[in-house]
């Protein structure tokens, strides 16, 4: 299924400058599927009740989604199973970062403060095209409302997608476990064997594929 490598929002209301960008990804772990990066500048109406979205419902990530399209810079960037497996999915994940900054910054001409990028590392000396300020910081989706959002509009866009490759391929159970190792997915993937989106560089889809 084609997908877009990224895409920006931008709403009407005002942005503060310098801005600051907040910056995190969904899909690091599961077997199958793309790694998705999100990145967002909050505009002068924050969407109340941010934080990781791990930690919420699936009904009020959508809705907090919403919130921050209507009243938010937002962008992600996308990459998919191929140069995954050809970068490794901590590569990955800096280029999926990357993209979702250039996206956002590019077409506005924006040169932002400061990128606050979830976890322990940014891709500040790690990605060929990286060039902001960046820092990190470990649990910053509970802690930083830029870094929240982001994770909200990465987790929902990267789940719309799986629903979407799950009607091409129903045998994984992905419009549930969004590609992740679950017991179902990993029956599943021993009766069938991998699909054109699993990550063959992960070992529970490499060992599938090993000569008897």
């Amino acid at each position: 299924m084609p997908v877009q490598m990224h895409e920006n929002g931008k709403s009407s209301r005002r942005v503060f400058f310098p801005a600051v960008i907040g910056v995190d990804e969904a899909g690091r772990g599961p077997l199958a599927g793309p790694v998705v990066a999100a990145a967002v500048i909050l505009g002068d109406a924050t969407p109340e009740g941010l934080d990781d979205s791990k930690k919420l419902s699936p009904g009020r990530r959508a809705s907090l989604e919403a919130a921050i399209k209507a009243s938010c810079r937002w962008s992600v960037g996308v990459v998919h199973v191929a140069d995954i497996d050809r970068l490794n999915i901590f590569g990955a994940t800096m280029l999926a970062m990357t993209r979702a900054v250039k996206a956002l910054c590019k077409p506005a001409g924006l040169s932002p403060g400061e990128v606050l990028v979830d976890g322990n590392h940014t891709p500040a000396g790690r990605c060929e095209g990286w060039r902001w300020q960046a820092r990190a910081i470990v649990g910053g989706d509970g802690l930083e409302p830029c870094i929240s959002a982001a994770s909200i509009i990465a987790k929902e866009y990267r789940d719309r997608l799986m629903r979407a490759l799950a009607a091409e391929h129903p045998h994984y159970g992905w419009e549930r476990n969004a590609g992740y190792g679950t017991a179902e997915h990993l029956r599943a993937l021993r009766t069938h064997g991998p699909s054109p989106h699993h990550r063959r560089s992960f070992a529970p889809v490499a060992q599938l594929e090993m000569p008897l």
